[in-house]
């Protein structure tokens, strides 16, 4: 073989050598393109089942945050409900102990009077002094929110009023008004606690 013909052949060589060589890129970078797709597969967006498993994850999370705050709620409206049922009944069972403590001196004049009639000779000092522990009595009533209902002569009014009977009455400006009150009616803070008993001229 003359030397023309082993340089073609040389050449020859080196064109299937680089021909292979070529071909067998492809199956490399194949290989490499093959690890692509996986890395955008994981970068696309979630398939529809797992993204309503997301949802399902984040509406149960926040079903947790409302049961939590539910639960917080409910026990501290459990503990206001406890107080105020504890104050009520503090208030319904103490209630009157201000306007009880208000009465105790009517009590001690009552007591000191009771002494003092036993050996008391002046009838009039004993009606004055009586009348002083009534006014008192009175007054410490009115300062309780206690007031007494005015009858004489007024127009019967049946929100304070309880006629319990009807007479004649002395003149005709008295008919239809309260000629005399068989029994005192009284308002606690402006709500009628007993009406008043009266008897209406006609």
């Amino acid at each position: 073989m003359d030397t023309q013909e082993k340089m073609n052949e040389e050449l020859k060589a080196t064109v299937e050598e680089a021909v292979e060589n070529a071909m067998e890129e492809p199956t490399e970078t194949t290989s490499a393109e093959g690890e692509a797709p996986e890395t955008e597969e994981s970068e696309k967006e979630l398939s529809p089942e797992e993204q309503l498993q997301v949802q399902v994850d984040n509406l149960t999370q926040e079903l947790d945050d409302y049961k939590d705050k539910y639960l917080r709620l409910s026990a501290e409206f459990d503990n206001y409900r406890k107080r105020t049922m504890k104050e009520k009944a503090e208030l319904i069972l103490n209630g009157g102990e201000k306007a009880f403590k208000a009465i105790l001196p009517v009590i001690d004049d009552m007591e000191r009077a009771l002494a003092t009639m036993q050996k008391a000779t002046d009838v009039e000092a004993v009606k004055e002094g009586v009348a002083l522990i009534y006014n008192k009595f009175i007054q410490i009533l009115g300062q309780n929110g206690v007031k007494t209902i005015e009858t004489q002569e007024k127009e019967l009014d049946t929100d304070f009023h309880d006629a319990i009977a009807i007479i004649d009455a002395p003149t005709e400006e008295l008919k239809g008004k309260i000629l005399d009150c068989v029994e005192t009616g009284y308002t606690l803070n402006d709500k009628v606690i007993r009406h008043a008993k009266v008897v209406v001229g006609k």
